[in-house]
C-alpha cells in the first residue's frame, strides 16, 4: 500500500464532539488535553522531528481553541491566533522540518496548519460580504453574525501526473524550484471537470501532449495553503512537447534508469527529485515499482 507523505495521523477526529458544547467543554477542561506547539505556523519540533505539544494553559489571551481530534482518547487543539501568517507563505525552514517529521507527525501538522489557514481567510461573510463570522463545531466551521450564514473548510482539488510514452515519463520544472529539481506536471482542477478531464487538460496547455487512458493512482493534502493532490499517470500518443514558458522553465522525457538514479540521489543523476515528503516522489516510486 502506498503511503504518501502528509498522511497517516494517529488523530481521531472526534466529529461527535463537535456539536456537543458539554462534550467538548468537558475536553477542554480535561487535564490530559494537549497544545499543538507553534512557531507561527510553523511547527516546533523535538530532537526525533516529532510534534511538539503543550497544555492549554500555553494558549495566548488572544487564541481561541480549534479542536483536531483525540489521540489514544486525549484531546488535542490547536490554537488560532488572528495575528498568525498565513499558511500559503513559506517560511525558509519549514521544507527542512517536513524533512524530518515522520510522516504521521506530518500528516497532523498539515490538518492544523490547513485548518487555522482557513479560518485566518475567512473572518467576513461570503454571502452577505459585511457580517463578521465566529467559530462554531468546535473550530470545524464560522458561521456570520448577520445573516446567521454557515462556512466550513475547503480543499481545493489539485491533479499531479506523469506522462508516459514509450518507457519513458515526462518531467518538468517550474521557476521557483531549487536548481536541477524536477517534477511531475500539476494543476488545479476547475470547476465542472473530472480527474481525468483535469489530466489532459493541464499535461495540454502546459506541454502539448495529448493523453489517453489516464489512472488514478493515489492521494495527499497538501498544507499550503489547503489543497488535496490527486497523483495520476497517462499514456501520451506522441512524444512531441511545446512547452507553455509561462508554467515551466523547462521538461523532458527520462527513462527507468534516469528516474531511478534521481531517486537514489546520484550525482550523475539527470535532474533532482522531489523530496520524499511530496506526492511526486511517491509516483516516481510507483511508476518504477510498476514497470519493473
Amino acid at each position: 500500500m502506498l503511503r504518501p507523505g502528509f498522511t497517516g495521523s494517529p488523530l481521531d477526529r472526534a466529529d461527535a464532539l463537535r456539536n456537543d458544547p458539554d462534550a467538548l467543554a468537558s475536553a477542554r477542561g480535561d487535564w490530559r488535553a494537549r497544545l499543538l506547539r507553534l512557531d507561527g505556523i510553523d511547527p516546533v519540533l523535538d530532537a526525533d522531528g516529532r510534534l511538539s505539544w503543550g497544555s492549554l494553559a500555553e494558549a495566548g489571551d488572544q487564541s481561541e481553541l480549534l479542536l483536531l481530534g483525540l489521540i489514544e482518547g486525549k484531546p488535542h487543539f490547536a490554537a488560532l491566533d488572528y495575528a498568525m501568517p498565513e499558511g500559503a507563505i513559506r517560511s525558509p525552514a519549514i521544507f527542512q522540518m517536513l524533512n524530518a517529521m515522520p510522516p504521521a507527525e506530518a500528516s497532523t501538522y498539515a490538518g492544523a496548519r490547513s485548518l487555522i489557514d482557513w479560518h485566518l481567510r475567512h473572518r467576513f461573510c461570503a454571502r452577505c460580504g459585511s457580517g463578521d463570522t465566529a467559530i462554531f463545531r468546535a473550530g470545524w466551521g464560522r458561521q456570520c453574525g448577520q445573516c446567521n450564514a454557515q462556512h466550513f473548510p475547503r480543499v481545493d482539488p489539485v491533479v499531479i501526473m506523469l506522462a508516459e510514452h514509450d518507457g519513458k515519463v515526462l518531467v518538468g520544472r517550474q521557476p521557483a524550484y531549487p536548481p536541477r529539481r524536477y517534477s511531475a506536471l500539476a494543476g488545479f482542477v476547475e470547476p465542472g471537470e473530472s480527474i481525468e478531464e483535469a489530466v489532459a487538460r493541464e499535461l495540454f496547455e502546459e506541454a502539448g501532449l495529448k493523453v489517453r487512458d489516464v489512472r488514478y493512482v493515489v492521494s495527499q493534502p497538501w498544507p499550503f495553503p489547503s489543497s488535496l493532490m490527486m497523483a495520476c499517470m497517462a499514456t501520451a500518443a506522441d512524444p512531441a512537447l511545446t512547452i507553455d514558458t509561462t508554467e515551466l522553465d523547462d521538461a523532458f522525457w527520462v527513462d527507468r534508469a534516469g528516474v531511478e538514479a534521481a531517486m537514489a540521489g546520484r550525482e550523475d543523476a539527470p535532474f533532482l527529485a522531489p523530496p520524499p515528503f511530496a506526492i511526486a516522489h511517491t509516483l516516481f516510486q510507483w511508476w518504477l515499482e510498476q514497470s519493473r
